[in-house]
């Protein structure tokens, strides 16, 4: 039996024992764009030559052209370490109090379960409007490092064959035995001179780093090691976690939009990417959401999350998970639009009962209040441009805080009392100005939930994932 086939042999009989039905993954190759600097001259070793099989009717690429930021420049020098200028114009209003390949297929949640829907609290008072935010001098927002490519300290290349990539969607794994931050990747590529760039749709990295001084350091991967630094096929080259399920005769990408741990489970809600469009526009046929019972190493998806555009959920393609702040016992599931123009939505749900469309409650702003299973009913909590948003409620401000890119690729900030708003003005941390090579995608660290933030943010020019830091006043 050859190495390639003992692997999905054994993918097959792991997901056996779990009770999913999960293939080992196989991604289309890329070659639309040369490769170059680092990355083209990276060479793989002996064990790291591992050309994936592509996929009959996927159209080959490299980078996603609508992920690349309006305006960004793919010559774009790379961004040297150390303190930016003074970016932050205006912070947070004062602290308020907190009020193709098959993939795994994962059963619909049985009726009458042990998981049930929280029981709805006294209707609350309308939340007034934020006051303005008021102006200090900015402390400051630093680059710590880079998370993958040829120049990061995790030496990607070599443990991962990743010598390109994007997002870093980060969140806490929820195991107190081995506690870990999960990141998930998008468009993932390889070796450039291997055949198809081993490209991957999506990949998967642990760490257990709370230093974060230097960037998110990633340990080594193990296989079938479900704590190890990454999934990996083999040593030396990281898996595809989320295949594709079918469901789309057209299928240019499966890309990870938000992440979060519920009872012991891993769940990430990821879109499925019909074209490439205009820069920063894409068009989907659904997203949906997947889930691991093994802390990320095997996946399958949940047929009944599947959300194709129409009826509302068109303004859920992409998501951003929140986990509640004291006192409140739901979910919160942020939605957008695809691409990076539209506004943002926002639904909650017991957390038991994540894989239930059926028992997700809309905000309707116009009524102030939660409409049960009705997606149209969703009303913006944050107008739009909003461009891969992430969200956390912060223990210093004692507010919950959102960060995005907007309409100019700048990434700011907001904050609101509570996840359905009303969210503050934005604030710039980081101006798409000291980046021209195009930011996008602030993904915040799930454990920087104090003074200090830390949070992953991509750069088009490097095609590449950096860590950045910045200090609240």
């Amino acid at each position: 039996m050859s190495p390639r086939r003992r692997i999905a042999s054994a993918s097959v009989a792991t997901a056996a024992a779990l009770g999913l039905c999960t293939v080992l993954g196989v991604a289309p190759p890329a070659g639309a764009e040369p490769c170059e600097g680092a990355a083209a001259a990276a060479q793989p070793t002996a064990g790291q030559a591992f050309q994936i099989p592509s996929p009959s009717g996927i159209s080959p690429f490299n980078r996603p052209i609508g992920h690349k930021p309006a305006g960004a420049n793919d010559a774009a020098p790379l961004p040297k370490l150390g303190l930016l200028p003074a970016l932050i114009k205006a912070l947070t209003p004062p602290p308020v109090a907190p009020v193709q390949q098959q993939a795994g297929v994962v059963p619909s949640p049985r009726p009458g379960g042990a998981a049930t829907q929280p029981t709805a609290a006294a209707p609350a008072p309308a939340p007034v409007a934020a006051p303005a935010p008021v102006s200090t001098a900015p402390p400051g927002t630093s680059l710590v490092g880079w998370v993958t490519g040829p120049d990061s300290p995790n030496d990607t290349v070599k443990k991962f064959a990743i010598t390109g990539t994007d997002l870093g969607i980060m969140w806490d794994n929820g195991d107190s035995a081995n506690n870990q931050v999960l990141m998930a990747f998008g468009d993932t590529n390889g070796f450039c001179a291997i055949p198809g760039k081993q490209w991957r749709y999506n990949a998967l990295f642990r760490s257990q780093d709370r230093s974060l001084s230097n960037t998110v350091a990633v340990p080594n991967g193990v296989v079938g090691n479900k704590y190890s630094g990454a999934p990996v096929w083999r040593p030396g080259i990281a898996k595809q976690i989320i295949n594709t399920i079918g469901q789309a005769p057209q299928e240019t990408g499966i890309i990870p939009t938000a992440g979060v741990s519920a009872g012991g489970k891993q769940y990430l809600n990821f879109m499925s990417i019909r074209s490439w469009d205009a820069n920063g526009a894409w068009s989907t046929n659904y997203s949906a959401i997947a889930m691991s019972p093994d802390n990320g190493e095997t996946w399958g998806v949940y047929p009944g999350t599947v959300r194709t555009p129409g009826a509302g959920n068109e303004n859920f393609q992409m998501g951003a998970f929140l986990k509640p702040g004291p006192g409140d016992q739901y979910l919160y599931s942020y939605g957008t639009p695809n691409g990076r123009g539209g506004s943002a939505y926002v639904a909650r749900v017991a957390p038991g009962l994540i894989p239930d469309l059926t028992k997700y409650e809309y905000w309707n702003g116009d009524s102030q209040s939660w409409v049960p299973a009705n997606p149209a009913a969703a009303t913006p909590v944050i107008p739009g441009p909003v461009g891969e948003m992430s969200a956390q409620y912060n223990t210093y401000l004692k507010q919950y805080l959102a960060l995005y890119c907007n309409g100019a690729n700048d990434v700011v900030m907001r904050t609101s009392p509570t996840p359905q708003g009303p969210w503050s003005p934005e604030a710039m941390l980081v101006s798409h100005m000291e980046f021209p090579g195009g930011i996008y995608a602030p993904y915040l660290h799930p454990w920087s939930t104090g003074k200090e933030l830390y949070y992953n943010l991509s750069l088009w020019s490097a095609y590449n994932v950096m860590l950045m830091h910045t200090v609240l006043p």
